[in-house]
């Protein structure tokens, strides 16, 4: 019996050994993006946070030496992702999938609150600048796909002017519902897909 005790033992981990749990990163990250939604980024408290996750504040800078690097892993696992789009067949179908998974996104009331204040901080941080500007190249990545699908199929000109087509295809979307609150519903969803096509194929060679 003795040693079957020793076998059990010598197999467990030490108590001490830094396991990171994945399931504990992830409570982490809700109660971050909780803290700042309810009181600004500057205001957001790690020992609030770690107490909401059920975690020591030791717990977060195990992970991240900072708040910027944990905001930034927080929008980059849960924030603002998007899977990437599948191909619909045309342009116009392939914007409104898009339109219709940002929808998603950005209805989160959490995220909804979040982003303005994220918006504000990169104004006065170069450190939040940064992370907006990671925030922004992630969606224009998946805009590239769709944009070049269009020009494979010959729906837009390869010279298109690929800067304002990317603030194209998100712009009115974020602009309805972040800066006025409204949701749209799917019906109005495939007028701004089908007027956003339309925009991207007026640009030409963008001059």
């Amino acid at each position: 019996m003795e040693r079957n005790r020793s076998v059990e033992k010598s197999r467990r981990k030490p108590s001490g050994a830094a396991v990171m749990s994945a399931d504990l990163t992830i409570a982490l990250y809700r109660a971050f993006f909780e803290e700042w939604a309810e009181r600004g980024l500057a205001a957001v408290s790690l020992e609030r946070v770690a107490a909401k996750a059920g975690a020591g504040k030791a717990a977060i800078y195990r992970r991240f030496s900072s708040r910027q690097e944990f905001a930034a892993a927080a929008l980059s696992e849960l924030g603002l992702t998007l899977a990437m789009p599948e191909d619909h067949g045309s342009l116009n179908a392939d914007v409104l999938a898009f339109l219709i998974r940002l929808r998603a996104v950005l209805r989160h009331p959490v995220i909804r609150r979040i982003l303005p204040d994220l918006h504000a901080e990169a104004a006065r941080s170069a450190e939040m600048r940064a992370l907006n500007a990671q925030v922004a190249e992630a969606r224009r990545g998946q805009g590239q796909v769709i944009l070049d699908r269009a020009i494979a199929r010959g729906e837009l000109d390869g010279a298109v002017d690929r800067d304002l087509a990317l603030d194209l295809l998100p712009a009115p979307l974020y602009w309805r519902m972040v800066v006025l609150g409204q949701t749209p519903t799917r019906r109005q969803l495939a007028v701004e897909a089908a007027a956003i096509t339309a925009g991207l194929q007026a640009l030409g060679d963008g001059r």
